[in-house]
């Protein structure tokens, strides 16, 4: 437990980065801190590793006053994620993931197994990519590095410093997701700094948002959207905004469609909910990636059922339900293979808007909309784009 008693900040300018911080962080948990600016979410971060001190106050880690700590051993037990990565560049990703076992005189036979734990765990094979540099990696592929360095030596709190801020929007969704999985399986105390309302509402067990160096409002992601504090909050948030309407059918003849499989058109990143998100939270959800239903999952991705914004909206004035509680199982899937024209077929007969294509094991591999085959038949069959979009209600 993490604990923030009278904590202000001021600089030898005058500046008052922080006023009257109290705060109390739980042990296991996903913390985002959020807000415009200048308002102080990473000061207040920076207060756990005493990368920063405070002016007046107390910063408490399981009871113990920081300032007692030695500074250099409290950080090598404490994770820390930035935004530019921080990768070593002359290190291989092996020795860049084993730096704190290494600086902590772990034995090295322990070492190499864990940095191979790690690498599998998000999905980057050590046969492959261990004795790879930082520059061989993609953005996204680097980040998922520096996320698994910080987690090397098992450091119960891991500071994020808008460690996603500077990926592409593909990449970032992946490593939410990865996030959100990893903190599944590891229970760690998170702090995560974010700018994004979205991204804190999907990672987050608790949100802190903060204005000029003061809390405004702290809760969960659900209580924050059902009962924003004040105006400032409530702007914010930001208004939802549903894209998406319910046509009657795809409406075009499935033997025009080259027999491609649903592989090569479904959208790999579906718009997903894990079962215990309150409904604010998965209609915010469903705002930030513009869809009306959210398929819902679980820390395998295993697919539960789906959820709709009408069902949500129904159910909305249940501020106790989850999204387990109202979620309604899945009519129609596919396996990877299908063909095209089959999923259209189903698509066509049964009037759905997507379907979703789940492997062997149950899990949500991808989802065929409307737009992906307009986009897949743009490539391959430009001629008839035309008609299939008219038909849909879309644009080309």
């Amino acid at each position: 437990m993490i604990e923030f008693q009278q904590v202000n900040k001021v600089y030898d300018d005058g500046f008052q980065a922080l006023k009257d911080i109290n705060l109390t962080i739980k042990k296991g948990e996903l913390t985002a801190f959020i807000g415009p600016s200048g308002s102080g979410k990473s000061t207040t971060m920076k207060l756990i590793n005493r990368l920063i001190t405070p002016s007046s106050g107390k910063v408490l880690i399981n009871g113990e006053d920081i300032m007692t700590k030695n500074p250099v051993e409290l950080r090598r037990n404490i994770g820390y994620v930035i935004q530019n990565v921080g990768l070593f560049p002359h290190m291989t990703i092996g020795k860049n993931v084993a730096v704190i076992p290494h600086l902590k005189k772990w034995d090295p036979k322990k070492i190499e197994p864990r940095v191979e734990e790690l690498m599998r765990m998000v999905n980057l094979d050590p046969e492959v990519f261990r004795d790879r540099y930082p520059s061989e990696l993609s953005g996204g592929q680097q980040q998922r590095i520096g996320v698994i360095r910080a987690l090397a030596a098992d450091p119960d709190i891991i500071l994020m410093d808008e460690p996603f801020s500077a990926l592409d929007p593909i990449s970032r969704e992946q490593l939410q997701d990865e996030l959100i999985r990893l903190q599944e399986e590891l229970n760690k105390t998170i702090i995560f700094v974010t700018h994004d309302m979205d991204e804190a509402i999907k990672v987050a067990d608790t949100i802190v948002l903060m204005k000029d160096g003061e809390i405004v409002q702290t809760g969960t992601p659900e209580s924050i959207l059902r009962h924003p504090a004040n105006d400032f909050v409530r702007t914010f948030i930001g208004q939802k905004r549903l894209d998406g309407d319910m046509n009657d059918g795809i409406g075009i003849d499935p033997e025009s469609i080259r027999v491609s499989t649903v592989d090569e058109v479904m959208v790999t990143q579906p718009a997903t909910v894990t079962p215990n998100r309150g409904l604010a939270e998965a209609i915010k959800i469903m705002s930030g990636r513009k869809v009306d239903s959210l398929f819902v999952v679980d820390k395998q991705r295993k697919l539960l059922g789906i959820v709709s914004i009408y069902r949500l909206l129904n159910q909305y004035g249940e501020e106790n339900k989850t999204v387990k509680d109202i979620m309604r199982p899945i009519g129609y899937q596919v396996s990877p293979g299908t063909s095209l024209p089959e999923a259209v077929e189903i698509m066509s007969n049964a009037r759905l808007t997507n379907l979703a294509v789940v492997d062997d094991d149950g899990r949500l591999v991808g989802l065929l909309t409307r737009g992906s085959i307009v986009q897949h038949l743009n490539e391959v069959y430009p001629t008839i784009v035309e008609q299939f979009a008219s038909n849909l209600g879309e644009e080309a």
